[in-house]
């Protein structure tokens, strides 16, 4: 039977009961008659009762005294304060609308039946009596409007969402865990069909965690607003619902399920990627949630992937990349530029930097934060906010990396002088809102990497600061920076570290370029500007200050002698990754940049 009605006992209009003062001193609310005048407001009933109790009161002969009112001025985080939005109340109801201004709302009851109809037609539940024994969880419902570009409405979206925080593992769920594509993975795939002129499609799959098979007995209570009176049902999911804690990884193995079955293979170096290879077709698919992309170099393979899986799953065809995860994607037939340009901004007007004075540096130079610098912030959670948004914007931006990984450190505690140096990188972000890296096409797919430390960098800790920097063909793929775990004993020491960091990287790019057609027959230059750090790389001694050293950073130089690595050397001055160590100063920051394969889609020609 389906729930194709709203019922109408399930919606009514409910009513709060008002306040009622107390006397002080008093421990019983004071009654008041029926024919007590109403009052507009809950400001103006209080003031009303509360002097109708006074002279009640004084008519008895008792001196009571009228509640004090604090004087504390109460304000919202400042982060909240930011935008000032007044909607109507039907617009978004947090709950049934039967609890909404307009409980009557056509708009939203078509919304939550169209909603009801596509889970029925999907078969997502079957309706039966609740076992004995067996727990029931609850669901709600999630509103959201949807504007067309000119900022009208296009369409009211309800959501029925299970509340999954209440299911127990082992019994309604085991595994939730769900791979995501690396972002070193998208750039690598883009960089690669940037080089050999792949076709480059987007797919968004319609109601992802809807096709997920579910493998464990969940009961849910019908939906509120559709269960009819007296009916004791309930819904026996048969298929993943939105809340569900399995839900994310339902629908990965049905994804990959789909896929397997024409013929992809899943990668090893990353199970969101999928490749096909039949033949002179080649098809990569990466998969990220709903988000799928499509590369290869047959379009017919292409769109015959993509029929099949519309009758899979519904999909809708974006067509040529242009925007993922927030990332727009620009591509010409010199190469591909990814950029954040919109995210950046948004991030200075969201901070109110807009109008900053711009800087040409992202931190300043051999600045040192401590943990216990000046005043603790107020607002500690409008910092962390924006070291999050900061942390997204390092997916393009690899000139902000080393600030934006100090600024991360203090996030528990973050002080005036962290958040001094977090609007010195705002500040630059005004200057160079629009840099991106550039994929190239004219590159020879050759790896190429860059290491290197600062020593004891840290004044509290004394631990030193790893960064890479690695290369696909001139264009970036790779980067990072990082503290040590441990404390290094020399400037050899936190380098022959960083190197090990770094070759871990190579070694699986060596594996993952291997499933897009790109095999190393040469091994990869790796440029370190310790000479020390080289030697014990490639020579099989142990020296008196390095016998410490973990056994695992050893096998550096076991890959060496295998002929995967190539360590070379390099000036410090011409050391890319020195910029991802240490805040530099202007003309040396400026250089190392624009080393970087960044680029500046929107500046003028």
């Amino acid at each position: 039977m389906a729930l194709s009605q709203i019922s109408d006992t399930s919606i009514s209009q409910q009513h709060s009961d008002l306040m009622r003062p107390v006397m002080r001193g008093s421990s019983l609310p004071v009654q008041h008659s029926s024919d007590t005048p109403q009052v507009e407001s809950s400001h103006e009933l209080d003031h009303a009762e509360s002097t109708k109790t006074v002279h009640e009161a004084q008519g008895e002969g008792q001196q009571v005294l009228e509640p004090r009112k604090s004087g504390r001025m109460r304000r919202s985080p400042v982060h909240l304060e930011l935008f000032d939005v007044e909607l109507p109340p039907s617009l978004h109801p947090s709950t049934h609308p039967s609890n909404a201004a307009n409980s009557t709302d056509p708009l939203w009851r078509a919304a939550m039946q169209k909603e009801i109809q596509a889970l029925e037609a999907n078969g997502t539940w079957t309706l039966i009596p609740l076992p004995q024994g067996k727990k029931l969880i609850e669901s709600k419902w999630v509103y959201k409007i949807k504007y067309k570009p000119n900022g009208d409405v296009e369409r009211y979206k309800a959501r029925l969402v299970a509340k999954g925080f209440t299911q127990i593992e082992g019994i309604d769920f085991h595994e939730t865990f769900a791979p995501v594509a690396k972002l070193v993975t998208v750039r690598c795939l883009l960089a690669v069909a940037a080089k050999r002129q792949w076709v480059v499609h987007q797919l968004d799959v319609n109601n992802a965690f809807l096709h997920g098979d579910l493998h464990e007995d969940v009961y849910m209570r019908i939906p509120q607003g559709f269960a009819k009176k007296g009916d004791t049902r309930v819904c026996k999911l048969q298929k993943s619902l939105y809340g569900l804690r399995q839900a994310s990884r339902n629908w990965y193995e049905k994804f990959t399920s789909a896929l397997t079955k024409i013929g992809f293979r899943q990668s090893r170096a990353d199970h969101s990627l999928f490749i096909y290879r039949q033949g002179s077709t080649y098809t990569a698919a990466l998969i990220y949630v709903d988000d799928v992309v499509l590369a290869g170099n047959d379009l017919t393979h292409i769109s015959q992937i993509k029929h099949y899986l519309h009758e899979q799953f519904t999909i809708k065809d974006l067509g040529p990349l242009k925007y993922f995860l927030g990332i727009e994607v620009a591509r010409s037939s010199s190469g591909i530029v990814l950029s954040q340009r919109k995210y950046a901004l948004d991030i200075l007007q969201e901070s109110g930097m807009l109008g900053s004075r711009p800087s040409t540096t992202p931190m300043e130079q051999n600045l040192k934060l401590r943990p216990d610098d000046d005043s603790a912030l107020i607002d500690a959670a409008m910092y962390r906010r924006l070291i999050g948004r900061l942390l997204y914007l390092t997916v393009t931006r690899p000139d902000i990396v080393f600030p934006v990984n100090q600024l991360s450190q203090f996030l528990s505690q973050p002080r005036q002088s962290h958040l001094d140096a977090a609007h010195r990188v705002l500040r630059y972000l005004k200057a160079t809102p629009g840099l991106g890296i550039f994929l190239s096409s004219s590159s020879d797919l050759s790896l190429k990497g860059y290491c290197d430390a600062d020593w004891a960098s840290c004044s509290f800790t004394r631990r030193s600061s790893s960064g890479y920097f690695i290369t696909l063909g001139g264009s970036p793929i790779s980067w990072r920076t990082k503290k040590q775990n441990v404390v290094s004993r020399s400037s050899a020491e936190a380098e022959y570290r960083a190197m090990a960091v770094a070759v871990s990287e190579i070694i699986w790019l060596r594996w993952l370029l291997r499933d897009f057609g790109v095999f190393s027959v040469t091994p990869t230059s790796l440029f370190c500007d310790n000479q020390a750090a080289r030697h014990i790389a490639t020579n099989p001694v142990y020296h008196e200050r390095t016998k410490h050293v973990e056994m695992d950073c050893y096998f550096v130089r076991e890959r060496v002698m295998s002929h995967e690595i190539q360590p070379q050397p390099i000036s410090t001055h011409h050391q890319v990754a020195d910029i991802f160590t240490k805040a530099l100063g202007s003309e040396q920051f400026q250089y190392l940049s624009s080393k970087l394969g960044v680029r500046d889609l929107h500046a003028p020609a």
